[in-house]
């Protein structure tokens, strides 16, 4: 009896018998489907907000992006400012090497070693462009004297061109 009660425990499906493994079968997918809870106002809550946060960040990037866009369009009209202005400081650069260049010629010589005299009379009818790059060229105690002899208009002329050249009125803010 012993051993009877011991192969009953360790057997207790065949105890049911193939009817009641059958009904098994068929009740446990039903069992499994009971589990699984019916949806709740809460889990409802949860996707109507869920999806409401989608809609407000989709809204904030499209914000973001315009407002980048706007930022890039600033810069883009900075950078076009700076070339611009850019290619304004180039030009002078150019225009007053090419002014330098006229004053490094032989007539600087020529007219070191005139007298004052003669030498402002000349300079009167040079172009004031030319006379102001040899003036440039010329020691100061010799320029101070040509510059002394002359009309006091051109004089003060060709004083004001010398200025120019030297200091540059470009915008101190390039933006």
């Amino acid at each position: 009896m012993i051993e009877r009660n011991k192969q009953m425990r360790t057997r207790p499906l065949l105890r049911i018998g193939p009817v009641g493994v059958l009904a098994l079968a068929l009740l446990a997918p039903g069992a499994l489907a009971q589990q699984a809870p019916a949806p709740t106002m809460e889990d409802e809550i949860r996707s109507f907000c869920g999806n409401i946060a989608d809609a407000a960040r989709d809204q904030r990037y499209l914000m973001q992006k315009k407002e980048l866009e706007e930022l890039q369009a600033g810069v883009d009209e900075r950078i076009e400012r700076l070339d611009e202005r850019s290619r304004q400081y180039r030009d002078w650069l150019q225009k007053r090497e090419e002014f330098m260049r006229v004053a490094e010629t032989q007539l600087v010589d020529i007219y070191k070693n005139m007298r004052p005299d003669a030498a402002s009379a000349q300079m009167e009818i040079l172009p004031p462009q030319v006379a102001a790059a040899i003036i440039m060229k010329l020691s100061p105690r010799l320029a101070s004297a040509i510059l002394n002899e002359m009309d006091s208009e051109k004089a003060a002329g060709l004083t004001g061109m010398i200025a120019s050249a030297a200091a540059p009125d470009l915008p101190e803010d390039p933006s």
